[in-house]
């Protein structure tokens, strides 16, 4: 069963900045998560920022979900 999930939201503000949001946190799997007015770039997925080559990374692995929201870790700690 696979899982719909909720889309990233592109909020644009008046001074130029765009941010995606997702749940409320700074999250974009495809591109900065936070594009400032002056084109500085940064990274987040669910919130946590990222250099360049982290969110590359964590993107290729797909990796980047709080432990929180990870079904592996959440039911190993209910099994118990």
């Amino acid at each position: 069963m696979t899982q719909k999930f909720e889309q990233s939201k592109k909020l644009k503000k008046a001074d130029g900045t765009v941010a995606w949001v997702w749940e409320g946190k700074l999250h974009n799997w495809d591109e900065a998560a936070l594009i400032n007015p002056d084109g500085k770039k940064e990274y987040y997925i669910h919130g946590i920022k990222y250099t360049l080559d982290g969110w590359k990374e964590a993107r290729r692995n797909r990796e980047g979900l709080p432990w929180f929201k990870n079904p592996a870790i959440t039911n190993s700690r209910n099994a118990g």
